[in-house]
């Protein structure tokens, strides 16, 4: 028996857009860094309320490196006003949850990121 048999077609269509819309988001923060850094962790879990159903998403992102450390402040500045272009989806909510800075041995700088998208059908 397929997955599609098993799950149906619109739970397969759903988890793959879902899959989509995460490698987006990913894609698109590290576009936001002018392509800096390293994506370390990626997790999503599904969210919903009364009215909204979506995923939430967590991205601790690593930067090394004077420059780098650099794109990832113009990220962290850049990130509360930037419009996403995530088809099927909307930002609701995008924010760094932590940051962790390091000077030595070389300079680095891990952010956290959290973003709500919502699908927006």
């Amino acid at each position: 028996m397929s997955v599609l048999e098993l799950l149906g077609a619109s739970a397969v269509a759903e988890a793959r857009r879902g899959l989509r819309a995460g490698e987006q988001l990913r894609a698109q923060l590290l576009a936001l860094a002018g392509g800096a850094g390293t994506v370390r962790v990626h997790a999503e879990r599904s969210w919903a309320s009364i009215t909204f159903k979506g995923t939430r998403h967590t991205l601790q992102i690593r930067f090394e490196g004077v420059g780098e450390v650099a794109q990832a402040e113009a990220m962290i500045a850049l990130l509360p006003d930037h419009e996403f272009s995530i088809p099927g989806q909307m930002v609701a909510d995008a924010g760094v949850i932590d940051v962790d800075q390091r000077v030595l041995p070389c300079p680095t700088l891990t952010v956290t990121v959290e973003v709500l998208l919502l699908e927006d059908d």
